[in-house]
């Protein structure tokens, strides 16, 4: 078991980390902003540390890092664009100055934009339209990787609030998207590359409860997942719908 801290645990995926962290037995604290947004039933068996992210000091947020086998970041929505990148930075910057031997494994939120389209040397986030959204996942991506942190970054499509089908049932793949990606695919053009990485989306539409799990199954320090993307999607011939989230059978292409 490990000394746990989670980042946003009132947040929609945070809230499922943090369940999950509690009945698998980890020595859990959390950082909120509004301790009153926790479970009640929770509060009793976890460490509150009552914190914004968006403007703690690097110096403080270190002093709460300290001591922590292992950090879930679950704080911070892409949609916030630079506000999103500065609270990772803050985040990396904060385990970057304790020492090698002080610092806990390390999970950060992407999205599958930010994954390589199978072979074609090309990800979702490069492509019009997707890059406006989404370009503060590159900016968090490029932080992490000149770091010398022992990350991991989790790249799901969207997640919903749905029953766990169990990561054992899961598509999961490192750096790229868990999905197939058609051999010609590198010679689309960007229009077609969008119309190609949109319809793999409802793929990749996953339980935010397996999206915790994942993370919480890979704490140990550089395991497979250390320094790469990963990414999820549903198994074969299941696809998924953001708002009434159902699998049903793939058509045939």
């Amino acid at each position: 078991m490990k000394r746990l801290l989670i980042l946003g645990a009132t947040g929609s995926l945070g809230r499922h980390v943090l369940q999950q962290a509690i009945a698998a037995g980890h020595q859990v604290s959390v950082l909120v902003r509004n301790p009153a947004r926790l479970p009640q039933d929770l509060r009793s068996r976890i460490t509150v540390h009552q914190v914004d992210l968006g403007s703690v000091a690097i110096s403080a947020l270190a002093d709460i890092i300290r001591g922590h086998e292992a950090l879930i970041n679950c704080a911070g929505l892409v949609t916030e664009g630079r506000a999103f990148v500065d609270l990772v930075d803050r985040i990396v910057s904060s385990v970057e100055s304790l020492a090698p031997a002080e610092r806990p494994t390390c999970w950060f939120l992407g999205g599958a934009a930010v994954l390589d389209i199978g072979q074609t040397g090309r990800r979702g986030v490069e492509l019009p339209k997707v890059r406006d959204t989404y370009w503060p996942h590159k900016k968090n991506f490029e932080r992490l990787n000149t770091s010398s942190l022992d990350w991991r970054l989790l790249c799901p499509g969207p997640m919903v609030d749905q029953p766990a089908l169990g990561i054992a049932r899961l598509r999961i793949a490192a750096d790229q998207l868990p999905v197939s990606v058609p051999a010609f695919a590198g010679r689309l053009p960007s229009p077609l590359m969008l119309l190609l990485f949109a319809s793999k989306v409802p793929q990749m539409i996953v339980p935010y409860a397996d999206a915790a799990s994942l993370m919480l199954a890979h704490l140990e320090p550089r395991d497979a997942m250390s320094r790469h993307r990963v990414g999820l999607a549903l198994p074969v011939g299941m696809r998924g719908k953001k708002d009434t989230w159902a699998a049903k059978p793939r058509s045939a292409t």
